[in-house]
């Protein structure tokens, strides 16, 4: 096994215990893990109660090692930061107090070692209760990846921000900070009895598998390489051509940044090719509202696997073709005709499984449904022509 292999193993063990954990929660976990592998920023909403921060902070708690900026070390030993904001919350809490050093020599900046700006992971739940003075330096932050101390212009190491909420913003200065979340996660209560009554019982979590600053930057590195076909690309365009027609409509940076997010989902899965299936992590990432996510799931359905519903509806037809020519027919020149127009029939279905076969692997989608399907055909025409033979 190479080291990458046992990297991507160590991926899949730590999604595999924060789902085991966190039940009903695969989507959101699969979500956090692409963010981080993308260097994307991820906004959990949903009702108190609902695992948001505990997740957050039991995936933040998996990367270990304290980042480092310049020659001296800036955060605390994990490289993590989290803080619950309040309406009364002031800059201090998040980008550390004032330098009184600095104030003798006339400068006006912050004492940051285990503040936000330091660290690599970083959790805020009621993100939107930031006030206008916390607001500009998070956008900054999120976005340039920077920060202003005093008369400095630092970068910070921030790989991903995980914010929490319990319900969308209103206010219209907080649309930036909402809008430089990549990925949406709606998170609500445990739908399935059975899935809730495990959660009543199961221990509290706790932090397992664990990956260093270091091993995530070689994960990050292996998800560029992840390769986009660009057959891909046009799904996607056709993809944002029918949201916009539903007035859906995400910005043209969103559907760039979603690029990597959709090479994260593909490596998670331990494949170097995206293909079809990785698409549909963007129904976390076109969405404003979430009453569009119903719109969005469905056309992503359209576009990424609406070759599986041709498949089996050529299936559908061969077993009614077979069925038409295995009937007790009341005499041997019916019986004659029967297998001549099955054999036609069923060989023009096969010529256009075959055809749709061909385009899905043009275009990079899954195919072994789609193979499972023709192999079946196959089968069935195999069985009407021993039949037709034994008669």
């Amino acid at each position: 096994m190479t080291d990458d292999d046992a990297l991507l193993e160590r991926l899949a063990t730590i999604r595999n215990e924060l789902s085991a954990v966190f039940i009903e929660r695969d989507e959101v976990v699969e979500g956090l893990l692409c963010a981080l592998l993308a260097g994307e920023h991820v906004l959990l909403l949903g009702p108190v109660g609902t695992a948001k921060s505990a997740l957050a902070r039991n995936l933040c708690e998996r990367i270990t090692h304290a980042a480092t900026h310049g020659d001296r070390s800036l955060t605390n030993s994990t490289g993590y930061f989290s803080w619950l904001l309040t309406k009364f919350s002031t800059p201090e809490e998040l980008f550390g107090p004032i330098s009184l050093a600095g104030l003798e020599n006339d400068e006006y900046r912050r004492v940051l070692d285990g503040k936000l700006p330091t660290a690599s992971i970083a959790f805020l739940d009621e993100i939107f209760k930031s006030s206008s003075a916390i607001l500009n330096a998070l956008l900054s932050l999120m976005n340039e990846r920077i920060f202003h101390n005093g008369r400095q212009e630092l970068a910070v190491p921030l790989i991903s921000l995980i914010g929490a909420s319990n319900e969308l913003p209103e206010e219209d200065e907080l649309r930036a900070l909402y809008d430089r979340f990549l990925l949406r996660f709606v998170v609500d209560y445990i739908q399935e009895d059975f899935r809730f009554l495990k959660m009543l019982t199961q221990p509290a979590p706790t932090v397992g598998t664990c990956l260093t600053l270091a091993e995530l930057g070689s994960l990050q590195r292996m998800c560029s390489a992840v390769e986009l076909p660009e057959a891909l690309l046009g799904d996607i365009a056709a993809l944002r051509k029918a949201l916009n027609a539903k007035d859906i409509v995400a910005s043209d940076r969103r559907y760039r940044l979603a690029l990597d997010v959709i090479r994260a989902k593909a490596l998670l899965a331990g494949r170097q090719r995206v293909d079809g299936h990785d698409l549909t992590i963007l129904e976390h990432v076109l969405w404003s509202d979430p009453t569009d996510r119903v719109e969005i799931r469905t056309a992503l359905r359209t576009i990424a696997f609406g070759h599986e519903d041709d498949a089996l509806a050529y299936l559908s037809q061969a077993r009614e073709v077979r069925d038409y020519a295995l009937r007790n027919w009341s005499d041997a020149e019916m019986t004659m005709r029967a297998n001549l127009e099955a054999h036609t029939k069923l060989k023009n279905i096969l010529a256009s499984c075959e055809r749709l076969l061909e385009d899905v692997r043009k275009r990079a989608r899954d195919p072994r449904s789609l193979e499972r399907t023709l192999d079946e055909i196959r089968a069935i025409q195999r069985e009407v022509l021993e039949r037709s033979l034994e008669q």
